[in-house]
């Protein structure tokens, strides 16, 4: 509650004396009732002082009307509620040392009791806001009209969170998604490192909301205060309500885009390339005329949502890379895909880069989701958009031939580019994967069905002894046995699988199998 709130009551019928919109803004923590003289050990910050002026008389009343004013000053007191009643109207005097000690002053008629004030101000913190009639708002009336005037004029995110708490002094305050991106910061607020800013959230350091929209896991909105008790939790809440409209606001701009990004991944798709349709499908996503574009395609695996949140996870993946345009779309399937457009410069090595840099961020995406797999491929760089359909084909190669399964946070992230792939690999990913499972199947199926500790054991070994190039020393070192352990165990898949390891091509054929997994 504010002191401006106190104002609108009807019922109480008070009457500013004295104060501007910054001090009627302030916020309203509790009631004192004193006629002390010099009452600031009594009172505590924020607090609204009614007093029925006893202790005032005309006489010596300078010096004596300074020292209580200067006293609530002091004290952090917020307004000063002087009582008619005793003197029929409120003295010259006081009206002074409130301007020049800047203290609020409200004047209270003989008919408002100090008691129904009091009970105004708890009742309001309360929250039995049903009770009043005037509608209650933490943030002060100027702010708020400010604020929507503003979110109404189409301000930035940042603009809006600079405003937002401009009146309370302009506390450092960030506004993060889940895998740690900075989406604005008040002015003056250090920047937070991305995995710093990720960890944050993750440990509940400081005073954290999120923004009530339609987020995901992977983009969902939070402010975090680093310092806690900084802002009052209503003041706070009103405040993300704000940025949840602008949020909203934004999603539907970003929405009315999405039928130009999936009228690029269709035409990329298309079975030939048409350059007409892909030069007017790159200008309708402010992608046209770019020096190179890299094509990306991601999967999530369970999605869950009909690949929208595929399309999150990536957009959000991509929102790392600050310089690089891009439209995003629901792909075949549950697949997302992207096209990234390069401005000048070498675009062998925007490819290199933006792959570098996915990679980074890799895990915290992942970490959004960790039940998830999230892989994604990239293509080679195109520089003509008649080039895109083969880009395509690429990334979804490179994505074919990245692992399956999740990996443990340990391991390399599942990101590939189609450069990161060796031939062999790379071939396979162009194979349908029903074709890979039948190959696998016909190669390997007689070791699976050996017994399944048995069967474990002989494609662990069979992947060991590849690995080494069949050396049987290095093979048992790797695996911890004896020698003749190893040479007993591949004797054993030679005649399971009817293949004979010291010749070459029958090596090539275990070797697929396993790449087939």
């Amino acid at each position: 509650m504010h002191v401006d709130h106190l104002l609108r009551l009807d019922r109480l019928d008070l009457s500013l004396v004295w104060g501007d919109e910054a001090l009627l803004g302030q916020e309203i923590s509790g009631v004192t009732a004193t006629d002390l003289e010099d009452p600031e050990r009594f009172l505590q910050p924020g607090e609204v002082v009614l007093s029925g002026l006893v202790w005032w008389s005309p006489d010596g009343a300078p010096a004596r009307t300074d020292r209580f004013v200067s006293a609530l000053r002091r004290s952090g007191a917020v307004a000063l509620l002087a009582g008619e009643e005793t003197h029929g109207h409120v003295p010259r005097e006081l009206v002074d040392a409130c301007r020049r000690h800047r203290v609020a002053l409200v004047a209270v008629p003989p008919h408002t009791s100090f008691r129904a004030v009091t009970e105004a101000v708890y009742l309001r913190q309360w929250g039995e806001l049903n009770r009043y009639p005037t509608g209650h708002h933490a943030l002060p009336e100027n702010v708020r009209l400010d604020l929507d005037r503003a979110l109404e004029g189409g301000a930035t995110t940042g603009e809006l969170l600079d405003r937002a708490f401009a009146h309370l002094g302009t506390p450092a305050c960030h506004l993060l998604t889940p895998s740690g991106r900075t989406v604005a910061r008040t002015g003056g607020t250090a920047e937070l490192l991305t995995r710093e800013a990720a960890e944050v959230l993750r440990d509940g350091r400081g005073t954290t909301l999120r923004v009530e929209a339609e987020g995901t896991d992977f983009d969902a909105w939070h402010l975090h205060l680093p310092e806690e008790g900084r802002v009052p939790p209503r003041v706070l809440q009103e405040m993300s309500e704000l940025l949840g409209r602008h949020r909203r606001r934004r999603d539907r701009h970003r929405a009315a885009r999405g039928p130009a990004a999936a009228r690029l991944v269709e035409a990329i798709g298309a079975a030939r390339a048409d350059t007409e349709r892909l030069r007017s499908a790159l200008a309708s996503c402010g992608l046209a005329d770019r020096a190179a574009y890299t094509v990306v395609v991601a999967a999530l695996e369970p999605d869950g949502n009909g690949g929208a949140d595929g399309v999150a996870a990536l957009t959000e993946a991509l929102g790392h890379l600050s310089s690089v345009a891009f439209a995003v779309a629901p792909g075949a399937g549950d697949e997302a895909t992207a096209v990234l457009a390069h401005e000048g410069g070498a675009a062998d090595g925007a490819t290199d880069d933006t792959a570098a840099r996915l990679r980074e961020v890799w895990p915290l995406i992942r970490a959004c989701r960790p039940e998830s797999t999230w892989r994604v491929g990239l293509s080679l760089p195109a520089t003509t958009p008649a080039e895109l359909n083969t880009a395509l084909a690429q990334a979804r190669y490179a994505l074919a031939a990245t692992p399956a399964a999740p990996s443990p946070p340990s391991s390399a992230p599942c990101v590939a580019g189609l450069r990161d792939l060796d031939g062999l690999a790379l071939l396979l990913a162009g194979v349908p994967a029903d074709v890979r499972d039948v190959y696998r199947t016909t190669v390997l199926g007689p070791l699976i069905g050996a017994g399944r500790g048995s069967g474990t054991m002989l494609l662990e070994t069979l992947e060991a002894f590849l690995a080494h190039d069949c050396s049987w020393t290095r093979t048992a070192e790797a695996l911890h046995i004896h020698v003749n352990t190893v040479h007993y165990r591949v004797e054993r898949i030679e005649s399971l699988t009817g293949r004979d390891l010291s010749r070459l091509d029958d090596r090539v054929d275990l070797y697929a199998a396993l790449l087939c997994r």
